[in-house]
């Protein structure tokens, strides 16, 4: 999970999440950071495979933001 400039969370998977971080900072990530750098990586879950990642992933979109924080902490 990365945190946006303008405060936003934006949550993705990745095989490589530094390497994913650039690509966002240097606008070639997703849309929705393009307008929203530079961000910065805040949260990192690692998972044995991409199907359990893109389930984690969803389950993480579907929480609140208070949810997301205490996630963080």
């Amino acid at each position: 999970m990365v945190e946006c400039a303008d405060g936003t969370y934006y949550t993705g998977w990745s095989t490589d999440p530094q390497k994913r971080l650039q690509a966002h900072n240097a606008g070639k990530g997703a849309k929705y950071t393009q307008t929203r750098r530079p961000v910065k990586l805040i949260y990192v879950e690692e998972l044995p495979s991409k199907s359990s990642a893109l389930k984690r992933e969803y389950a993480i979109k579907q929480l609140t933001r208070k949810q997301k924080e205490q996630l963080v902490k």
